[in-house]
């Protein structure tokens, strides 16, 4: 689904600033992976989607991506093109709705993605899709179209940005601590929200992470960067025999030190 090339990202090139982000990246994601991301702050991981997004252009290497016939580049294509099968949700709650608008308008604005020059209506009929597509979150929310989103707790408003994102039809998910700023039950919900999903409608997934558990727990394959590369690679068959000590050591064992960041280790 993904792949990437020799990929790099360095910030001030050339400056007294001159910060590497990403150093010699290749990966190859396939079609419907769940790959949970981990590392410590700084290791390279936002970068890396603000990549994958278009937000940013690497300083060299390449982005491909498998759609339609076969393989395409995207290395350069603009980030707003890219949206067309790639959804982002960050960490902060509020970030994917519009708070002063209604519920119903939110979504209408979601489903006229791709709608090109056409004028649909929120019509009878468009209100009972909406509710019926609502129901699925079991928040109650098919009974709210017409309350402000900025109403709603931030776990209604992440689940409610997981839905619109899935609505868009992406075929790869990326996932920034999208529970991270969530209580113990919302964040909950949303993992069986996201793992719903992304079977129902056969999603890419990337999902960065500092809790460990979840790491663990869930997608069949699990990454590690440390200083902009990926230093750990770890597929379904070990993930499974795999604890949290276990990575440590595997830390460890390549990069000589400790790991050091108190978050990913108490998570």
């Amino acid at each position: 689904m993904i792949r990437l090339e020799n990929l790099n990202m360095v910030f001030g090139l050339g400056t007294l600033d001159e910060h590497t982000a990403l150093h010699r990246i290749n990966l190859t994601v396939a079609k419907e992976d769940f790959i949970t991301l981990i590392g410590s702050n700084g290791a390279g991981k936002t970068t890396l989607y603000n990549v994958i997004a278009g937000s940013c252009i690497p300083s060299s290497g390449r982005i491909f991506i498998y759609a339609g016939a076969g393989e395409r580049e995207i290395t350069r294509e603009a980030e707003y093109l890219r949206a067309r099968y790639i959804g982002r949700i960050f960490q902060n709650p509020l970030l994917g709705t519009a708070g002063k608008m209604s519920l119903a308008d939110n979504m209408m604005i979601c489903h006229k993605k791709g709608y090109k020059g056409l004028r649909i209506s929120l019509n009878k009929s468009m209100r009972e899709t909406f509710q019926e597509q609502l129901r699925v979150l079991d928040m109650g929310l098919e009974n709210r179209l017409n309350d402000n989103v900025e109403l709603f707790s931030g776990g209604q408003r992440q689940a409610l940005t997981l839905l619109m994102t899935v609505m868009s039809r992406p075929s790869i998910l990326l996932l920034d601590e999208h529970t991270a700023a969530l209580d113990p039950r919302n964040a909950e919900l949303i993992m069986d929200l996201t793992l719903k999903f992304a079977r129902e409608y056969h999603l890419t997934v990337l999902m960065i992470t500092h809790n460990m558990g979840h790491a663990l727990e869930y997608g069949n394959r699990l990454l590690m960067m440390d200083q902009g590369e990926i230093i750990l690679d770890i597929g379904a068959a070990e993930k499974a025999h795999l604890s949290a000590e276990g990575i440590v050591q595997r830390f460890r064992d390549i990069k000589k030190q400790e790991l050091t960041s108190d978050e990913l280790l108490l998570n």
